[in-house]
């Protein structure tokens, strides 16, 4: 369990590059308005988790357009978390400074939305019962070890 942790925090952190990476160059030069620069980078960064995990992390199980729909699926109920952390931090305990913000949102929001993350890409996207079962290569293994 503890590649298959190393490659998903690994492919997290490839994906929160392009994320980022994605919405600063939609946001900056490209004059992109907030929401539509974030919705893109996220579809983004959620593309290139997926098959990070998919090719890497995950590889021997099924690809396919269900799998990412599930993976996609379960990176919005990531993104309601982290959300919610900062809601219920900001409006529900008054918290409304620039740093308890970011503690609410960033840390325990990220931290709380990555273990879910974890869990439903473990167990619902790439769980036991979607061993793909006609690949003759890999070795099954994470590809971190």
């Amino acid at each position: 369990m503890k590649r298959e942790l190393a490659g998903f925090a690994l492919v997290g952190l490839g994906a929160y590059a392009a994320d980022l990476a994605l919405f600063v160059l939609l946001r900056g030069p490209l004059g992109l308005g907030p929401v539509a620069a974030k919705c893109l980078s996220f579809l983004a960064g959620c593309t290139v988790a997926y098959l990070g995990n998919a090719l890497g992390t995950y590889r021997r199980r099924t690809v396919g357009l269900r799998e990412y729909a599930v993976f996609f699926g379960v990176n919005v109920a990531g993104a309601a978390v982290q959300l919610g952390c900062l809601g219920v931090s900001h409006y529900g305990l008054g918290l409304s400074s620039a740093r308890a913000d970011t503690v609410s949102g960033l840390g325990v929001g990220m931290l709380l939305a990555t273990c879910l993350r974890f869990w439903g890409t473990r167990t619902l996207v790439f769980g036991p019962a979607n061993r793909s079962t006609g690949r003759s290569t890999g070795t099954g293994t994470p590809w971190t070890g």
